[in-house]
């Protein structure tokens, strides 16, 4: 079983994406902050990481830079899930190590699991 990583600050749509991600068979942990979420990332060991790029402290792009310096981390997909959505955003994230992008106003629970799935089958 996969292991998922979620950052994401609104409580309502991480229950949401938590909930919906179990039912498809995942194991899925959640943090509401990127200090939260290196804490978690050491517990629980994600294969993969849905970032929120706008979040207390710091930010997606600074969380998603300092993963990807980390040899021990940088291995680990990230697949951004965020209201930002222009393209210098999009191709900031991906240049920073993001493999994919979804844009929170124009995606459904079904897009996110069909992601998850193609960026898993990337790596196994």
């Amino acid at each position: 079983m996969a292991k998922i990583l979620i950052i994401e600050d609104d409580t309502f749509l991480a229950d949401l994406l938590v909930n919906h991600l179990k039912k498809e068979g995942l194991e899925v942990s959640f943090a509401p902050d990127a200090e939260k979420a290196f804490k978690e990332i050491q517990k629980s060991k994600p294969e993969l990481i849905i970032l929120d790029l706008i979040l207390p402290g710091m930010d997606g792009y600074e969380f998603l830079k300092k993963i990807k310096d980390d040899k021990a981390l940088a291995s680990i997909p990230v697949v951004v899930l965020s209201n930002l959505g222009l393209r210098d955003e999009v191709e900031r994230a991906k240049a920073l190590g993001a493999k994919d992008f979804l844009i929170k106003a124009q995606f459904d629970l079904k897009d996110i699991t069909k992601k998850i799935k193609k960026v898993l089958g990337e790596i196994i």
